[in-house]
This record gives C-alpha cells, structure tokens and sequence, in this order.
C-alpha cells in the first residue's frame, strides 16, 4: 500500500513554474502507488496565525479561526510525506505557503505536550535566480524542529516567465523523486 501525500503549494499561479513540478512530482508518486492532495494555497483563503493558544480543543477543526484550512487539517493529518512547494519570494518560501504553515501549530496543539506529527518531507522550488540558501537553511531548520525526516528537495533556478521550465532536468528530477516513494 502507498503513501498519503499532501502538497502544499503557495505558488500564486496555477500553472506556473512551481506547479509544473509538483505535477511532475504527482505523476511519478501515483505511478508508485501513492495517494496525493495538492491544495493550491493562493486559491484558499487561509487567515494569518494569531499566535492565541486557544487550538486543538476540537481535533476535527483544531483552529479556533474558521476558514479554508479546516480542507487540509484532516488530509495533513492523515499524510505521511508533506511536500512544501513554492517560488522563491525575496530569497525564502512564499508567503502562501508561510501562512498554512504556521497554521498547522493548531495541530500541535492538539497534543498536550505540543508535540507535531511525525512526518516526512519534501521541499520543491522553483526561481528566477538561484538563491536558494535562505530557503533551505528554514527547511532544514524547520525539519530538525519538527523532527521530520527529509526525503529531498527539488530546487530549480533560472525559471521566470511561466514555461521557463520546459526541458529543465528538475522536471525529471521531481519525477524520479515521487516514483521513489514506496
């Protein structure tokens, strides 16, 4: 049996860059015989944490604050990978996908110790430029903290325009990183 995976994408254009890899990415996960949600954050409309501490009373809809990540709560919780798929936004993740993020603490606060879900994760990028270290050092960090396991980044650089990323070899490399999920 495969794995649950949910993607977070908080690229702000549905078939940019950054969704033409994490299509890329589904592609070789289903093949494997994963399952895969992919919630278009830029499409939802998800408030900013407000740092309260009032969560996890209700572990169906852990936030206090009613809105579209009361979607991903229960698909989050259920997955085994998390993907975090962004652009590159003034050298970190997009601020999409920054905001769902810090939502999930709600899960968190579900158990009495704040302890997050185990998970294993992925991070998927794509830019103009190729700065990606600010990036990377907040996923790293993030993952440590968490206690998650990383299972690979897909980072792609020189990619502008919406189908700069033809023929780009991290379209392949995405791919081979979702077939590789057993």
């Amino acid at each position: 049996m495969g794995k649950k995976i949910v993607i977070l994408n908080g690229s702000p254009r549905k078939n940019g860059n950054t969704s033409a890899l994490t299509a890329e990415f589904t592609r070789g996960a289903k093949e494997a015989g994963n399952q895969v949600v992919e919630f278009f954050l830029d499409e939802m409309s998800i408030n900013g944490c407000k740092g309260c501490f009032c969560g996890g009373k209700n572990p169906d809809s852990p936030c206090v604050q009613k809105d579209d990540m009361d979607k991903i709560y229960p698909v989050y919780k259920e997955a085994d990978i998390v993907v975090l798929a962004t652009p590159l936004y003034y050298w970190t993740v997009s601020g999409q996908l920054k905001t769902a993020f810090d939502r999930l603490f709600a899960i968190a606060e579900c158990d009495p110790d704040y302890r997050n879900p185990k998970k294993e994760s992925i991070l998927i990028m794509a830019a103009e430029g190729y700065g990606f270290e600010e990036s990377e050092y907040w996923y790293d960090r993030l993952e440590k903290h968490l206690g998650w396991k990383s299972l690979g980044k897909v980072l792609c650089g020189g990619v502008m325009a919406v189908g700069d990323i033809k023929d780009k070899k991290e379209l392949s490399d995405a791919y081979e990183l979702g077939k590789s999920i057993n």
